[in-house]
């Protein structure tokens, strides 16, 4: 685990992940990992259950296996570790899973989609405050974005202030957001996290 966390570049951080992929779900379960949970409870509140939604970040499927086993079926999958991908390939839960990586353009067009969530992705040298916005064009208007992010890079990391940049600029409203909970409290109680909920305008 340590190695993502300490990754210098994307290229960096995808080797640990393709190294961490077999290992991945088996680590974080053991922890105690809350995120995907809150987050399919949110999708439950505000996404019909027939919207086409992305997983951003989809690592080794483990929100699309929730997702799936709630109803959604229309699910695309990406990710920057191709050995991730591989394992959430293997759920075959998802319609399409490509990799990309977030902070760069992705290969949508606007408005792809019904609803994108992100679990566990918004978090210390992962993707940067600016896929925010890359996330809000490609889901349609009246449409969701559903993601946690780590408190602190949500704080400190430039989150707070994109999110509220993109609510000024008429791109998104928050309409839900948990207080900060533990999201890994049985493997690293000092870390917490929020959801928040958002419909693009």
């Amino acid at each position: 685990m340590r190695k993502v966390y300490e990754a210098r570049s994307d290229a960096e951080l995808a080797e640990g992940y393709d190294a961490w992929a077999a290992e991945y779900e088996g680590d974080v379960s053991s922890f105690g990992y809350k995120i995907p949970a809150v987050v399919t409870g949110m999708a439950g509140r505000y996404v019909d259950r027939d919207g086409r939604l992305l997983d951003a970040g989809a690592g080794t499927g483990v929100l699309g296996e929730i997702l799936h086993l709630l109803g959604y079926t229309d699910l695309t999958g990406i990710d920057l570790s191709e050995g991730m991908l591989e394992k959430a390939r293997e759920k075959g839960v998802y319609g399409t899973l490509r990799r990309m990586t977030l902070g760069e353009r992705l290969a949508f067009p606007d408005g792809a989609f019904d609803a994108t969530l992100s679990s566990g992705v918004f978090t210390t040298g992962h993707a940067p405050p600016e896929s925010l916005r890359e996330i809000a064009r490609i889901t349609r208007s009246g449409g969701h974005v559903i993601f946690s992010v780590r408190e602190t890079a949500y704080l400190e990391g430039g989150f707070e202030e994109e999110q509220k940049s993109l609510e000024r600029e008429g791109k998104w409203r928050m309409v839900e957001a948990t207080g900060a909970f533990l999201s890994l409290p049985l493997g690293e109680p000092e870390v917490s996290g929020r959801v928040f909920v958002y419909e693009v305008h």
